[in-house]
């Protein structure tokens, strides 16, 4: 048997047994919690829709642990300006195990206990951990492109390298002007002796 119920604005389907996370709730460990919003009721086949609620259904769990959720970053920028703020958020929720779900006449109640002790709190969170993460993706290998025989393409591309490097003369270096010798002048200079001159 399970049922739908409605808490902090969400709604989950739940059965006896199972591990909810929901908002943060009032009470201590241990505290027997009852859902009254509950929108639907099943059991195999048959279905009890609420309009909105089911009349007389109801959902008992019991309160595990308050604690704090995964952490969400909140940044901020405004570009150009030099605006960036960085913040980061833990709300709080509570972790609960189902105990009972009663409507349509029945009631269907989980046979286990509810072990408060840390290591079953623990071990509660860590199974409510995987559960709220996504499944893995399996990354699939990449494909190795084909490789083309370099034998042929190196042994063409050395022969116009070879040639290339034996063809191309050498620049002869400028020569030098001598310690006695004087640089020639240049052209404005000759001009303006000439007009000087004159």
């Amino acid at each position: 048997m399970y049922a739908v119920i409605k808490t902090g604005g969400k709604q989950y389907r739940v059965q006896p047994g199972d591990l909810l996370v929901v908002e943060k709730l009032d009470g201590e460990p241990g505290a027997d919690v009852a859902f009254g919003d509950v929108l639907m009721v099943g059991d195999g086949d048959s279905v009890t829709l609420g309009a909105p609620l089911v009349d007389g259904a109801s959902v008992s769990a019991t309160l595990i642990e308050t604690r704090k959720g995964e952490k969400v970053k909140i940044f901020k920028k405004i570009r150009r300006q030099g605006y960036r703020r960085t913040r980061g958020h833990r709300q709080l929720e509570s972790v609960l195990r189902v105990t009972a779900v009663a409507g349509a006449g029945k009631t269907d109640k989980w046979d286990g206990e509810v072990d408060l002790t840390p290591k079953a709190v623990l071990d509660a969170r860590a199974r409510n951990l995987k559960l709220a993460e996504p499944a893995p993706v399996e990354a699939k290998p990449a494909k190795a492109a084909p490789k083309k025989a370099a034998a042929p393409k190196a042994e063409a591309d050395e022969a116009p390298a070879a040639e290339a490097k034996t063809a191309a003369p050498k620049k002869a270096a400028a020569p030098k002007a001598e310690a006695g010798e004087k640089k020639a002048a240049p052209k404005k200079a000759a001009a303006k002796k000439e007009s000087d001159a004159e």
